[in-house]
């Protein structure tokens, strides 16, 4: 450092020296900057050959914690706690810390690359900083305790053990409301017992972080973005307003619609949180059945497998590689039997375990409809690990351009999969059936936009809350209900006290927690190439697209995914669809559903 610092003041001085002292000066600093872009490599390179194998040991772990537990077995909660904390040891280790930010401060004489994956060990450090180890350590523990009260957790319904799985399928399909509110309370039943844990890991990870001058998690999470907590509440608050038009008319609609479904004559201003087919009130596409769609029907008689072994396919035929032979030997794809003696997490997931070749799948299959869009959205995630797994993109940046477009490409492959002319080329739905356009675009719209007030709007401002303004204890469930009410016009089917924590019920707010703004980011960015994709390449009607065996897609897909977190992801949207980031592809997409609504809704009294 010492001796860069001389060579630049010898330059200046000499500036006006003979043009051959110049050119003497100029090779030195050339030598020098070669020389710390050499040393940087090298530190890079031993830092990521470690950081790879604690990362892939922690994984391994997570992975037992959450395929396989045991009620009151520690074993697997004791060995991911460990593999944890090496891990966060290594990333959050002073000496690295401290490297990073040297190397940084010359950042003028390294690659954009390089200076790229230093940020990245700065962000990781900042989750794990050994200087606070005990509050790291603590926060680890909380942590894993906390996956497995959630995990582990013991749903019972009329004094029967049921799965998450069986209380979905009861707010899906029942017409009795008080089954329905038996259904609903059951599924609530896990979150006092989180409270402690969720108030502990609040304290820990707001301490974690400020050691490194953050203000707080959620600032944290935010700053993965290039942007402060302000800049995406804000953006949040736009998104909400760009589809709260759309939000409004099927609001209305699913009240009276409701009513009339299950016999209440009085209509209700806002929307008893049991009425509707999601747990949280974010997926109400359940409420329609497009006529001549029977996709239910269609895959009972294909079997769990088919549905997982179709979604490579989907992928395959847009010209990506099969899947490697360990996705199906080491991934867990189905439910376990009910005579299994252990439990597992039944949400669906996506995993990169040693950030090269091992990818695998945790979910539960089962054929329906739910589940083939699913795995189709999963193997999204799967196959944008497998693309950016490649020489090109360093280990340390081997993620999505940011946390948002993993998800969008995960969701836009789930949207794709579940267009008409798709189906028909599977044979999912005959070719010929004709089926009401606006019907299957309202059942769209109750899956997406009905997503955006929860994931925008309650998910977003309760845990902003939560972490940046220090959320009392005594007000978790209040403020909740508040934003519930005030985003999503949903209240409780009866008064929720502070002895409830209803938001823990939610797996995010758990252990993914301060990060859920990337589903709401990853549906305007899905829009955003779905529009670009069927307008410019397939040349087809965005509502009935068909991308199968279609190289070019694939081709467009790969590009965006094969650079991972080595590019800017605004550069990366304005290049690949010409647009800064805008909801504006989505609103334009459900756009021809207001005038129906609108009708539909004439002489009903609107209440948000």
């Amino acid at each position: 450092m010492k001796k860069i610092i001389l060579t630049g003041l010898t330059a200046a001085i000499l500036f006006s020296c003979s043009s051959q002292k110049t050119e003497t000066t100029e090779n030195t600093a050339t030598t020098e900057a070669t020389s710390v872009k050499e040393q940087a490599q090298a530190f890079l390179d031993d830092y990521t050959k470690t950081f790879q194998g604690l990362y892939t040991k922690s994984a391994e772990a997570e992975w037992a914690s959450n395929t396989r537990i045991v009620e009151g077995d520690s074993t697997n909660a004791v060995a991911t706690r460990r593999a944890n904390e090496a891990f966060a040891a290594f990333t959050g280790s002073v000496e690295n810390i401290e490297q990073a930010r040297k190397y940084l401060e010359q950042k003028d004489q390294l690659t954009p690359i390089q200076v790229k994956q230093f940020e990245a060990i700065l962000y990781a450090g900042a989750n794990n900083p050994q200087t606070v180890p005990d509050v790291v350590k603590a926060r680890i523990k909380a942590e894993t305790e906390q996956t497995e009260k959630l995990y582990g957790y013991d749903y019972r319904l009329s004094g029967k053990s049921v799965t998450t799985n069986d209380i979905d399928n009861i707010l899906k399909t029942e017409n009795d409301v008080k089954k329905r509110l038996a259904a609903w309370n059951a599924s609530k039943e896990v979150g006092p017992g989180l409270k402690p844990g969720l108030l502990k890991l609040r304290d820990l990870r707001n301490k974690t972080v400020q050691s490194l001058g953050y203000d707080d998690y959620f600032t944290y999470q935010a700053s993965d973005y290039g942007m402060t907590r302000e800049e995406m509440m804000d953006m949040m608050a736009q998104i909400n307003k760009d589809l709260m038009p759309l939000y409004r008319e099927l609001h209305t609609y699913a009240r009276y619609e409701l009513a009339k479904k299950y016999g209440v004559k009085q209509v209700p201003d806002y929307l008893p949180a049991h009425w509707l087919p999601n747990r949280w009130g974010q997926d109400w596409s359940p409420m329609v059945e497009v006529k001549g769609i029977d996709l239910d029907g269609a895959l009972k008689s294909k079997g769990d497998k088919w549905l997982v072994e179709q979604a490579e396919r989907f992928y395959v035929s847009l010209g990506f590689d099969k899947l490697p032979e360990s996705f199906y030997t080491k991934s867990s794809l189905y439910p376990l039997p009910p005579n299994a003696g252990y439990k597992k997490n039944n949400h669906a997931s996506a995993w990169h375990m040693d950030l090269d070749k091992d990818v695998r799948c945790l979910m539960s299959v089962e054929p329906n409809a739910e589940w083939y869009e699913t795995t189709h959205h999963e193997l999204g995630h799967i196959y944008y690990y497998i693309s950016y797994t490649n020489p090109d993109v360093p280990v340390l940046l081997r993620s999505g351009a940011n946390r948002a477009y993993h998800e969008a490409i995960g969701s836009l492959m789930g949207l794709a999969a579940m267009q008409k002319p798709f189906l028909a080329e599977l044979q999912l739905i005959d070719k010929n059936t004709q089926t009401d356009e606006v019907q299957t675009l309202l059942k769209e719209a109750l899956s997406y936009v009905t997503f955006i007030p929860f994931a925008a709007g309650v998910m977003s401002e309760w845990e902003h809350d939560f972490y940046a303004k220090n959320l009392p204890a005594d007000q978790l469930n209040k403020r909740w209900w508040e934003l519930a009410k005030k985003y999503q016009g949903m209240v409780p089917p009866t008064e929720r006290g502070e002895n409830y924590l209803d938001p823990a019920t939610k797996t995010h707010i758990n252990d993914d927690a301060a990060q859920y703004y990337d589903y709401a980011l990853s549906y305007v960015i899905l829009f955003q190439l779905h529009d670009h994709i069927a307008k410019n390449i397939l040349k087809q009607d965005p509502h009935a697209t068909n991308y199968y065996g279609n190289k070019e897609v694939g081709k467009f897909l790969y590009d965006i995914m094969y650079p991972g977190a080595s590019v800017d992801w605004r550069k990366m949207l304005k290049e690949k669809t010409g647009e800064e980031l805008s909801a504006k592809a989505m609103v334009a997409y459900f756009q021809p559903l207001i005038e129906y609504l609108k009708q539909q809704n004439k002489g009903r009294k609107y209440t948000i």
